[in-house]
């Protein structure tokens, strides 16, 4: 039996066989301005030949999966012979869900694991879980972490003591990459350009530009500065999709303060933006969000815990998802923390080499687990209980 694990998630699926390398693909479908008709499903993104005015079309909205047939789409790509040609017959399948997630569709995901692709057997996870399995796995002497997922709807904050989490501790702040991403296209089209139907240039423009302040006031006052002295600055070459594929940042020696680029290339200015959207997971009362930021909601959620662990958690903070790729992400988490805890504890926070795919090399460690069989669902024991036996071995 091969196990294949899929970290589900909202902006991209990370799969792969657990005896093979992961594929990062992204978990939606797209149809580019010039081929409305068309409909391209997850890695054929990279088919299209212009990108600009590309219309998503997700299975997720705010965290949650409520477009199947989206889904089922993208599930079949992934499953099919253009990708992994799975042998359903032969297969079992870790598969990721959001926390607290509802239980019509996780009945959903049953049914149609079991009864339209007709795996061997199936277990369904939090990514959260999978990490802290990782983590736990490879620093065997402790008993506890504290799991940081921020993704693409939301950032969760999870505690796990031996492997079980404690739910009383979770907490999710309602920020994620793509308020950052529409952030950062509202703020360009008020100031430079209308850009509120190019998410995909846009967010690239957010993953190649952006960082985390560690002094945002400094930051800011060096943003107002004129010409080279404002070292916050950068000009951003906007994709033609003709002679530039893909957009980049101008070296800063290319730079031009005054006047215009000679080339006939379309820049986008870029100042405070750079730190001001990122700051939103740790302001998120900035944009109006009566909400906590991440360091705030990491302490918040060890002091839910009982009193002799929270030195544990403090030292066993691990980021996960892909905002925690954000240059200086990881010390201004250390620095917020640090301020914020009791002084007698350490604080240690650990981001991963690949804090994307880091749950997915979870669940793979697991699929090798002499306990894995323990912990599945197999189709027979479905067909005999339905639902009700997955509710009680997946109790997550």
């Amino acid at each position: 039996m091969t196990t294949l694990v899929l970290d589900n998630g909202a902006y991209t699926a990370k799969i792969g066989y657990s005896h093979q390398k992961v594929s990062v693909v992204p978990n939606c479908q797209f149809r580019s301005k010039t081929n409305r008709m068309k409909t391209f499903t997850a890695n054929q993104l990279d088919e299209i030949k212009d990108p600009s005015g590309l219309f998503y079309i997700l299975p997720y909205q705010k965290g949650y999966l409520v477009n199947w047939d989206v889904q089922r789409k993208v599930w079949d790509h992934l499953f099919g012979k253009e990708m992994f040609k799975v042998d359903f017959a032969e297969s079992s399948i870790v598969i990721t869900e959001p926390y607290f997630n509802f239980s019509s569709i996780q009945e959903s995901t049953n049914e149609i694991l079991f009864e339209e692709y007709q795996f061997q057997s199936a277990l369904r996870i939090n990514a959260g879980s999978l990490s802290a399995n990782h983590y736990f796995l490879s620093h065997p002497s402790e008993i506890c972490s504290l799991v940081v997922d921020s993704g693409f709807s939301f950032t969760h904050i999870a505690p796990y003591c031996r492997g079980k989490m404690m739910k009383e501790g979770v907490i999710r702040v309602n920020v994620g990459g793509k308020l950052l991403t529409n952030h950062l296209k509202e703020i360009i089209s008020y100031r430079q350009l209308h850009v509120m139907d190019e998410t995909h240039v846009i967010n690239q423009v957010k993953e190649d530009v952006c960082y985390v302040s560690q002094q945002f006031f400094k930051d800011m006052e060096t943003a107002q500065l004129k010409g080279e002295e404002n070292s916050v600055m950068r000009d951003y070459v906007l994709p033609d999709f003709s002679n530039i594929k893909k957009g980049f940042c101008k070296p800063r020696e290319e730079m031009v303060y005054t006047g215009k680029y000679k080339t006939g290339e379309q820049i986008l200015r870029l100042a405070n933006e750079r730190f001001a959207v990122p700051e939103m997971l740790f302001q998120p009362s900035d944009i109006g969000l009566q909400e906590m930021g991440i360091p705030e909601a990491i302490v918040h959620s060890i002091q839910l815990m009982p009193e002799e662990m929270q030195p544990h958690f403090y030292q066993n903070i691990v980021l996960t998802g892909g905002n925690t790729l954000f240059p200086g992400f990881r010390d201004r988490v250390y620095s917020d923390v640090r301020a914020l805890a009791p002084t007698e504890y350490k604080v240690n926070v650990l981001l991963p080499e690949n804090p994307i795919t880091f749950s997915w090399e979870g669940g793979k460690q697991l699929a090798d687990n002499p306990d894995y069989e323990e912990m599945i669902v197999t189709r027979d024991e479905y067909e005999e209980n339905g639902h009700f036996i997955c509710e009680e071995k997946f109790d997550i």
